[in-house]
């Protein structure tokens, strides 16, 4: 995801970030180094080299810093974001499951009545547009039993 543009926000002690999608508010204390009001923010670019997916700080001392577009949208709780973070994991999962199954790779894509084109694609853990259905079935394939656990956040 690209950054639009990106401000400082003194008032409000934190980073205005706008991408296409949405506007974000990141705030200093999230960042490293984080930005007082002894040591000032003086400079806010976004990063070209890191293709518009970064921008980096410059703070009154000299120090600067460099918040990346995924910092911002895990703390703004971005759904798309925490929908592919959870297939990243649950992909990772069934990657060290199969590897630990006595389960042939034939005998999986038999199971799930699909292809090993499409068994392939499930395991590409940069592959965004399968379903989290499709995982948790491929684990169910696997002999795992899946809980989904709500908790309150930890302050």
């Amino acid at each position: 995801m690209k950054i639009r543009s990106v401000r400082p926000n003194n008032r409000k002690r934190s980073f205005e970030v706008e991408t296409a999608r949405e506007r974000y508010a990141f705030p200093y204390v999230r960042s490293e180094p984080s930005p007082t009001a002894q040591d000032a923010v003086v400079s806010v670019e976004i990063d070209p080299e890191l293709g518009r997916e970064a921008f980096s700080y410059a703070l009154a001392s000299g120090r600067s810093g460099l918040v990346h577009i995924e910092q911002v949208l895990e703390y703004n709780q971005d759904p798309v974001y925490m929908r592919n973070l959870l297939l990243y994991r649950l992909t990772v999962e069934v990657q060290q499951r199969i590897d630990q199954s006595p389960l042939a790779k034939r005998e999986i894509i038999r199971r799930l009545g699909t292809s090993p084109a499409q068994l392939y694609r499930l395991l590409d853990q940069t592959n965004y547009r399968k379903s989290v259905d499709q995982m948790l079935r491929l684990l169910q394939v696997l002999d795992c039993e899946v809980e989904l656990v709500v908790r309150p956040r930890s302050a």
